[in-house]
């Protein structure tokens, strides 16, 4: 499977020089590491949220966030003005509907994101748990074409093969694997969601499944459900939320996916 894997990585790998030790030899290397920034995420010009994200596929990364958060409803209403990079980090001009923007405020939602917490500052319960909305139906995928699209994951990671320690989000359709990668899980997924919005309109969400190297978070269950994916594959372990999440939106999910081995925690009707 190949598919829109990204080649320029030069903004999101940083050189440094290293001390390796190895038993009792000493020696210094160059190495290069994954760059981790802030990205301020603004629309009509009022700050939302600041996400630790890895300053690649950004214009996938501001439209996808939009969708999976519900700030807009579809790929029309959501137009990336500018792209500012300061010395603190990157900021994401993105214009909105009014409407949706006097909504945003009415949720009150301030957000600091970190690259391993996709709710951190939250305001209250009740807007960390929203509703989920269920996903339609979609065709039934065999496990080897689980296996295949999860062995072409691992093979469509540069960032990941140049850094170590970078997340992928991928979604396995009839034309290949798209792929986006980024420090932290939810960015990356979200970078995929907006790449799929920004995409051939043949593939559909309900055309395919999402492949993810994390665990399989309630964030990851409601993005992909939010995005129309019914089919959710993690190489990691589930929480006990995802699982009764994906449940709730009728989304399949299934995880600690690894060789000819995976466990099916929802709806397994999707899994052939």
């Amino acid at each position: 499977m190949s598919d829109d894997v990204n080649e320029d990585v030069n903004d999101a790998l940083r050189a440094v020089r290293t001390l390796r030790i190895r038993g009792a030899a000493h020696s210094e290397h160059d190495d290069r590491v994954i760059v981790e920034a802030p990205v301020a995420l603004l629309y009509n010009g009022e700050p939302f949220a600041v996400m630790m994200a890895t300053p690649e596929s950004l214009e996938d990364f501001a439209l996808g966030f939009a969708l999976s958060e519900g700030i807009v409803a579809a790929r029309e209403e959501f137009r990336l003005v500018d792209t500012v990079h300061v010395d603190d980090g990157i900021a994401l001009h993105a214009a909105i509907p009014q409407a949706r923007f006097d909504a945003l405020q009415a949720r009150r939602r301030g957000l600091e994101g970190r690259s391993g917490c996709g709710l951190c500052g939250i305001e209250s319960l009740q807007a960390a748990m929203r509703p989920v909305p269920n996903v339609g139906a979609s065709p039934a995928v065999s496990t080897e074409r689980i296996r295949d699209a999860l062995t072409a994951l691992a093979q469509q990671q540069p960032l990941n093969a140049l850094s170590g320690g970078v997340h992928a989000a991928g979604f396995a359709h009839a034309g290949g694997l798209l792929v986006r990668e980024d420090v932290g899980r939810h960015n990356a997924l979200d970078k995929l969601i907006g790449a799929l919005a920004s995409h051939d309109p043949a593939i559909r969400p309900d055309s395919g499944f999402l492949v993810i190297t994390s665990r399989a978070s309630y964030e990851i269950v409601h993005k992909a459900a939010t995005a129309g994916i019914g089919l959710v594959v993690a190489i990691s372990a589930p929480t006990d939320l995802a699982i009764r999440t994906a449940d709730r939106a009728g989304l399949t999910l299934a995880a600690f996916a690894r060789g000819d081995s995976l466990n099916v925690y929802s709806h397994p009707q999707r899994i052939a």
